[in-house]
């Protein structure tokens, strides 16, 4: 462990959300306990069922870790919504926000604070098992082109930066200014799209955004992100999860008309059309996509909760700089 941060440091207060993954909560609550720079770790658990709430409350009586159970699964959304306000009150200068399913390495955080002129800033996130290889394609400015393995993130790097590419909410550093200017997650996206927005906020708000190359977060596989589709000219971030699916189909469809306009809500939607009808033919999520993004021009963010009782647990999520679609995934954060 390094030595204290001397007192003219940021309060940097780590935000974590969770829900029925015990075990990974526990681990990454360990790690975040060896960082000297964090001053407090406030846990969002997601009204989980599997013991959670118990072992947070038996941790009570340590003070460097603080809890709060929702009354009902509100997503990543809602637990990010309801975990940055949260941080904000309790003083934070910056907030460092993650998912439970989430490992730093041991020096990421020190990389991250070496960083003094960004707004929105955080570490790649690779496969724990495959640690060359992304969890999430960056898609790197300028064009059209994705990459997944670190060699061609070291390689397009600039100052050891990609700038105005992060992955929310992967070990994200928000700063109290941004957060003043741009607000809060919007807690009704429930999961898939939430985290891209508030990027896509922070930039148009004029945020400084950037990955920090030499940072890691140690991630699970997310499988399919990314899957190949017009005779490998594209990909579609294609998901088993109805309900992952959904929330995809109505939170994407909300970004591209509020963020990019008409013509990339429509490209989007052909592109869907054309997945599930030609490169993994599933007629009905056509059906799914068409009612669910309705549902979401109309303002309605209920229709996820048909799905809630029947879905496995998430994957996380991936923000693309001007991607025309996202990666979010889990009932459980968002």
């Amino acid at each position: 462990m390094t030595d204290q941060p001397p007192a003219t440091s940021p309060r940097v207060v780590a935000v974590v959300v969770t829900f029925n993954r015990l075990g990974l909560l526990e681990r990454l609550v360990g790690r975040l306990r060896d960082f000297p720079a964090v001053a407090e770790i406030l846990v969002v658990d997601n009204a989980s069922t599997d013991g959670t709430g118990e072992w947070l409350a038996q941790q009570g009586d340590q003070g460097d870790l603080v809890s709060r159970t929702l009354a009902d699964n509100r997503g990543g959304a809602g637990g990010f919504h309801d975990g940055l306000e949260w941080a904000m009150e309790r003083g934070a200068d910056l907030a460092w926000l993650m998912d439970d399913d989430g490992l730093p390495d041991r020096d990421c955080l020190s990389l991250l604070l070496e960083r003094t002129d960004l707004d929105f800033w955080g570490p790649v996130v690779v496969d724990e098992q495959r640690t060359e290889r992304l969890v999430f394609p960056i898609r790197l400015p300028g064009g059209t082109r994705t990459v997944h393995e670190m060699d061609d993130v070291r390689a397009a790097a600039d100052d050891g930066l990609i700038r105005d590419v992060v992955i929310p909410f992967n070990g994200v550093l928000v700063t109290r200014a941004l957060v003043e200017r741009i607000g809060l997650p919007r807690a009704e996206f429930f999961i898939w799209g939430d985290d891209h927005e508030y990027r896509l906020r922070a930039e148009r708000a004029g945020g400084r955004i950037a990955t920090v190359v030499g940072a890691r977060v140690l991630h699970p596989s997310v499988g399919e992100l990314g899957t190949p589709m017009m005779f490998g000219r594209t990909t579609y971030n294609h998901t088993p999860s109805d309900l992952k699916h959904y929330c995809m189909a109505r939170n994407n469809t909300l970004n591209l008309r509020t963020y990019r306009g008409w013509p990339h809500v429509l490209m989007f939607w052909v592109k869907t059309v054309w997945f599930y009808l030609f490169t993994r033919p599933q007629p009905r999520r056509v059906v799914t996509s068409a009612r669910a993004a309705y549902a979401g021009l109309r303002g309605d963010f209920t229709g996820h909760r048909r799905y809630l009782s029947t879905t496995p647990r998430r994957s996380s999520s991936p923000p693309l700089r001007s991607s025309d679609e996202q990666r979010r995934g889990d009932p459980g954060h968002g």
